[in-house]
Formats: C-alpha cells, sequence, structure tokens
C-alpha cells in the first residue's frame, strides 16, 4: 500500500472515531430518561448555528457527556447557547 492510501486511510478512520465518540444533542422528550450532569455554556462573535453545535459537543465530550440538550440560545452580534449534559 502507497504512503497516500495509508494516509487517506487513516484520515478517514480518525474522522470516522471521532463522529462515534463525539457527544450529540438530544430533545427534550430523549433527555427525559437520561442522567443529567450538568450544564455548559458558548458564546461567539460572529457564529453560525452549525459552529455553536461543533463548540457544545467539543465542550460535552470535555466533561465526559455522552449527549446535550440546548436549553438556551440568543443570536445577533454573539451567539450565546446553553446546553444541558447527559451521561
Amino acid at each position: 500500500m502507497s504512503i497516500k492510501t495509508t494516509v487517506a486511510t487513516l484520515s478517514v478512520l480518525s474522522m470516522l472515531s471521532f463522529g462515534a465518540f463525539a457527544a450529540t444533542p438530544i430533545n427534550a422528550e430523549q433527555a427525559q430518561n437520561r442522567e443529567s450532569i450538568g450544564t455548559i455554556s458558548v458564546s461567539e462573535v460572529g457564529s453560525t448555528p452549525m459552529d455553536m453545535n461543533t463548540m457544545l459537543s467539543k465542550k460535552a465530550d470535555e466533561h465526559g457527556a455522552s449527549s446535550y440538550r440546548i436549553i438556551e440560545a440568543r443570536s445577533g452580534d454573539l451567539w450565546h447557547a446553553t446546553a444541558e449534559l447527559y451521561k
């Protein structure tokens, strides 16, 4: 196998493994049977909803959560979101 093929394969596998373990957003109904482990907040100037979800997922991962539910979101010049974390 060539080096380019090996690097490409490892890149794809690392993206798949990151996606498999990243905290995922859930809705209120899905959260009913889960254990809450706290809340997190993120803020960003000139952000997008997709960027906010990425930031929340990363921060949730850092806190050991498997999922999160957005409980507050504001937009404008400064985007802000708060999420409850779940095991």
